[in-house]
């Protein structure tokens, strides 16, 4: 389980220093010193990975919260000195965490060990109008082995051994990329292409054999805003195209796909997915495994539909 927050605590207030003195302090010292290893997070997807192979081996701090937006989220100054303490920092990388990038730099020049997840996976770039490579890896449950295998080699070698973890997730992992492949075969080939408010499926496209033919926000961040000429140009491919449902992902409002669906005067679905951003725990997508099942169960339901003329 994801423990947010250090688990070290200073309890000892003015007056208790003054009468406890050096004793005290020594005891914190030894205290400080049989502390597990402190692996501190960005994303609660990774965080959520990360936990499953760490266990119990060390505290793991996630940073960002459940149901946040992993290109704005923000953390505190505690967080930010939190991640310079770190015995091993991890990230997504790729630009990803925006709101958050100069804490990790920050972290690395005071010399916290960073892992970047993307730096170990081949990579693609975005599709159309934004520039770049692609951040969003986690779509694709291959990729996520490469990641895995990375990771407990990058623990073993601060001495978190892993192994046993490893070995089981990876064998989770390579099950859900079975189960997704199976779905996804039942899904018409004219019915394979995808339109969603945001550029986040690239690497589930390439993988599962997609077209990606549009998102409504331009680029590579929700940060962005769309034109009036990029939902006009997306409410004409989805028309061309005849997929009887669009995606809005659920960290962000479905409106602009609301929109699209209006603009285009088509009968088409608007199914909300998960994508950048666990739920809370209990909810459909509270672990990154449940999260792709129930997202590859709403994409084959909504396409293996068919759209009302």
């Amino acid at each position: 389980m994801t423990r947010v927050g250090s688990a070290r605590r200073a309890g000892l207030g003015a007056s208790a220093i003054a009468v406890v003195g050096a004793i005290g302090l020594v005891g914190c010292a030894a205290a400080d010193g049989d502390s597990d290893p402190r692996v501190v997070v960005t994303t609660n997807i990774l965080g959520d990975v990360a936990s499953e192979l760490i266990g119990d081996a060390a505290d793991v701090t996630t940073l960002m919260k459940p149901n946040a937006d992993p290109h704005s989220f923000e953390i505190s100054a505690q967080e930010a000195a939190t991640l310079q303490s770190a015995e091993l920092v991890i990230s997504n990388g790729l630009g990803l965490e925006e709101g958050v990038e100069q804490h990790l730099e920050a972290a690395a020049d005071a010399g916290a060990p960073r892992f970047i997840a993307a730096d170990h996976l081949e990579t693609i770039p975005y599709a159309e109008k934004a520039n770049g490579p692609d951040p969003h890896f986690w779509t694709d449950p291959a990729r996520m082995i490469d990641v895995v295998e990375a990771l407990e080699t990058e623990l073993g070698e601060i001495g978190i051994d892993v192994s046993a973890n490893a070995a089981a997730y990876l064998e989770d992992l390579a099950e859900l990329d079975a189960e997704m492949s199976d779905a996804f075969a039942r899904i018409p080939n004219e019915h394979r292409a995808l339109v969603t408010n945001h550029h986040v499926f690239g690497y589930l496209a390439d993988r599962f054999d997609f077209e990606v033919i549009g998102a409504a926000i331009p680029g590579g961040t929700t940060l962005a805003s769309p034109s009036a000429a990029d939902l006009d140009e997306l409410a004409t491919a989805i028309d061309s195209s005849g997929v009887p449902a669009i995606f809005a992902e659920s960290s962000q409002p479905d409106r602009l796909m609301q929109v699209l669906r209006s603009e285009a005067d088509i009968d088409v679905a608007v199914i909300e997915l998960f994508t950048e951003s666990l739920t809370e725990p209990g909810g459909d997508a509270d672990t990154y495994l449940s999260m792709m099942r129930e997202n590859t169960e709403r994409i084959t339901t909504g396409l293996t539909s068919e759209r009302t003329p």
